[in-house]
């Protein structure tokens, strides 16, 4: 009876005449109204009050209170673009089968499409993209296997090298939770008692915590995975991309004077290169590690804090990346990109890596309360090739994925009244062996200022002074004991790195606010400077 009634009516409508004239751009409301009046609510008289069954200003209005979804907690601030990815087939002179059965890798010339979103970390969704921070760079590849997502930042290592410290760490970069402002003894103090983060320190507070712009930054998985063969062999790897526009970094200074007259540059490079046709590429390398512990090393592989010798393990191409499209929505494309370390096809895996483990379950679950439960159906996170699961309901659900002929009663597995069935295992299953009491404990080999006074040692001497000046000016605003920590850390780094140290702080001016973007000089005098200033204005 139902499906009568409704047939009959659909037959009836279609030989309605509308009684106005709808255009192709007409607008309308959700509900498909066309608005006649967007330029005045309903009110008594012209000068009101408002009616509440304005429904139109009501459904705008609410709509637009919930513009919105919640700003990501770490790397707000983003811009991104489409492209692809080519193989080369190949991993350094080798067939990249020997390593990876990943089928994007295979093919000389394959290509897949790709999505790459490039952030700041640490403030919001409108700050400058001048500050000193790391640069996140996340590739969401759409394979014919489903989604890979290859989630990074700009430098190579991290701060620290367990996921529970994760929350501390971002709570003492964050702007002090009272005066919303960041403080660089917040964030000192956290670092001097994580010995860990030295190396991280070292790279931030120099020229290379400061990209000139997305396109001239190199780019890092950061954290250890491993590829797997068609035989179930697994090897470590570690994922390097390389700008073929070369890299440029940024003084503190010269980082100022970018921000004073644009802090979106960075975004606006990005659009406006592409807009041109002056297409950014990066080539995609690999350094791979037999899969183990590596006693031989003075660090542990799976370390993040660590760079893994190029000498000992060289960048192995296997192929380059291309961005050839601008989003035609930035909030549908860029603010609603959703990443995640879990996001990996046959062939790709996990690695023991502590940080690795916890960001795992962190990243997607920061999604599905971000964006939604329903956030793989949105076009920009969604693969491009067939889903068919037993998941449904949540908020914004659009779809049900089902498989053609699934029975709709059947939304379980397994089932012989025709559900989706399990598919089949390509390749041997890797199957790698564990073993071990579980403990609450640091890794062995910690080595936490090695590899930061080699970094201090092959900076160029621009670069060293830069870092001495910066760490210096944010240094010289915080608690003693913090700065005796942290000459501790850079003399047993390197002699140079700590005595250059140790004789700055003792130089410096001493007094002064500590509250200000890290590194920032003289930001402690903006808000005299504000005054001072200021021009005189009358009352109106």
């Amino acid at each position: 009876m139902l499906e009568n009634i409704t047939s009959e009516n659909e037959s009836y409508l279609q030989g309605v005449k509308p009684l106005t004239t709808e255009q192709e751009n007409t607008l309308t409301n959700r509900q498909g109204h066309p608005v006649t009046n967007n330029q005045n609510l309903r009110t008594v008289g012209n000068r009101g009050p408002a009616t509440l069954e304005n429904y139109d200003f009501i459904e705008k209005i609410s709509h637009f209170d919930r513009e919105r979804v919640p700003e990501r907690v770490v790397h707000a601030r983003g811009a991104g673009a489409h492209g692809y990815f080519e193989a080369y087939g190949t991993v350094g002179n080798e067939p990249v089968s020997k390593y990876t059965r990943a089928k994007l890798f295979q093919e000389k010339g394959k290509r897949t499409p790709v999505f790459v979103r490039f952030s700041t970390v640490i403030h919001g969704g409108h700050s400058p993209e001048t500050l000193r921070d790391p640069r996140g760079f996340a590739v969401k590849f759409y394979t014919e296997d489903g989604n890979w997502d290859l989630v990074g930042n700009n430098l190579k290592i991290f701060f620290i090298r367990d996921a529970v410290k994760f929350p501390d760490m971002i709570h003492a970069f964050k702007p002090d939770p009272v005066t919303n402002v960041q403080d660089a003894e917040r964030f000192f103090d956290f670092c001097s008692n994580s010995p860990e983060t030295f190396h991280m320190v070292t790279f931030v507070y120099s020229p290379w915590g400061i990209p000139a712009n997305y396109r001239m930054m190199q780019g890092s998985g950061v954290n250890t995975y491993k590829w797997v063969n068609s035989e179930g062999k697994a090897v470590l790897v570690k994922y390097h991309w390389e700008p073929k526009q070369g890299i440029k970094n940024l003084t503190m200074k010269e980082a100022a004077e970018i921000q004073a007259v644009n802090f979106n540059h960075a975004t606006q490079d990005l659009y406006d290169a592409i807009e041109r046709g002056d297409y950014p590429e990066w080539e995609l390398f690999v350094q791979i590690m037999s899969d183990g512990e590596h006693p031989e090393l003075d660090f542990d592989p799976l370390d993040d804090t660590k760079l893994w010798p190029e000498d000992q393990f060289p960048w192995l191409p296997v192929g380059k990346m291309v961005l050839n499209k601008n989003p035609e929505d930035y909030f549908t494309e860029v603010e609603q990109a959703a990443f995640g370390t879990g996001v990996l096809v046959d062939g790709l895996d996990f690695s023991d890596d502590k940080m690795l483990q916890g960001r795992t379950f962190s990243y997607s679950d920061t999604q599905r309360y971000r964006v939604g439960a329903n956030y793989l159906q949105l076009p920009i996170n969604a693969p491009k090739k067939r889903v068919a699961t037993n998941q449904s309901g949540g908020q914004m659900q659009y779809k049900v994925d089902r498989a053609p002929g699934q029975n709709p009663h059947v939304n379980y597995e397994p089932s012989i009244l025709g559900g989706l069935q399990e598919a089949k295992q390509e390749g041997k299953e890797y199957t790698p062996h564990v073993e071990g009491n579980l403990v609450r404990q640091s890794i062995d080999r910690q080595s936490n200022t090695k590899q930061a006074g080699e970094t201090y040692r092959r900076f160029e001497q621009w670069e060293k002074d830069e870092l001495i000046t910066n760490l210096v000016n944010d240094l010289s605003r915080c608690d003693s004991r913090i700065q005796a920590k942290m000459i501790a850390l850079a003399e047993e780094a390197d002699e140079e790195y700590g005595r250059r140290l140790r004789e700055g702080l003792a130089n410096a001016e001493k007094g002064g606010s500590s509250q200000k973007p890290l590194g920032n000089h003289g930001g402690d005098k903006a808000m005299e400077m504000a005054v001072e200033l200021g021009h005189e204005a009358d009352p109106y």
